[in-house]
């Protein structure tokens, strides 16, 4: 009878002291949320080499690109690439776009480790306004690094490197002006602001001191920039700059 009575009694504290605890949510069988693996990069394949695209800049002056996609695009899929954005001169300006695939950095396309993008200007002069819209297109279109997007120009695409990267300093992990110039006021914006400069000092279309004056104003201001004054060969300094292995090996070193 005592036996009774004292488990009776352990089973009254027992179940007491189940109903007052704080009761363990569990999930039923089948009912736990799945771990969602994190999403891949999706870009669509594009065709090695250099081809040419359509974009609309809003009624703006680009209205078509060369774009050179290098080897292994398609295949590194979990690779970003670096991209340069080239800025051809007044002598390629127009609507016939097979003319952009013949001068400057795209002419040497072939083998380089990054992308090319080469707007033409179809009147007028490069304008920031409608060169952002290029910028955003690529950028979300293309497998490339945000972090790693290089101008470069000549002549009037060395005035346009100048006067973009000036305007928006954050896109840019670097430029290459070659025989160009821009606004010396504007160059604060630039301090910090990887640079290697190109220009002849016989040039007889665009005066050396267009570059030389930013470059010292640039140096005033702390910019290491570098500097690369050719003692001859006229309004074209960029056959040979684009020819220098040196210039993509220091290119592709910087980054923001």
């Amino acid at each position: 009878m005592c036996h009774v009575f004292v488990l009776s009694t352990l089973a009254f504290f027992s179940c007491s002291k189940t109903e007052t605890a704080n009761p363990v949510p569990t999930n039923p069988p089948g009912d736990t949320v799945p771990v969602t693996p994190p999403r891949e990069d999706t870009f669509p394949p594009q065709q090695v080499g250099i081809t040419t695209q359509k974009i609309d800049t809003k009624g703006g002056n680009i209205s078509n690109y060369v774009l050179y996609i290098p080897d292994g695009y398609n295949e590194k899929k979990d690779y970003k690439w670096p991209i340069v954005i080239f800025l051809h001169g007044v002598g390629e300006m127009g609507n016939n776009i097979d003319v952009i695939k013949n001068v400057g950095l795209v002419k040497v396309a072939a083998g380089k480790p990054f992308v090319i993008i080469a707007p033409q200007c179809l009147s007028g002069w490069w304008n920031p306004q409608y060169l952002e819209i290029l910028y955003k297109e690529v950028i979300s279109k293309y497998h490339v690094d945000p972090k790693r997007v290089y101008l470069t120009g000549l002549s009037m695409g060395g005035y346009g490197t100048w006067d973009w990267s000036s305007a928006h300093p954050e896109k840019f992990a670097a430029i290459v002006p070659i025989s160009g110039g821009g606004d010396v006021n504007r160059m604060k914006n630039l301090k910090t602001m990887p640079i290697w400069v190109f220009h002849s000092a016989d040039d007889p279309t665009v005066n050396v001191e267009n570059s030389r004056v930013l470059v010292k104003q640039l140096r005033a201001l702390g910019n290491n920039v570098q500097y690369t004054e050719y003692p001859n060969g006229g309004h074209d300094a960029w056959t040979r700059t684009y020819a220098n292995q040196d210039v993509y090996t220091w290119l592709l070193k910087q980054h923001l």
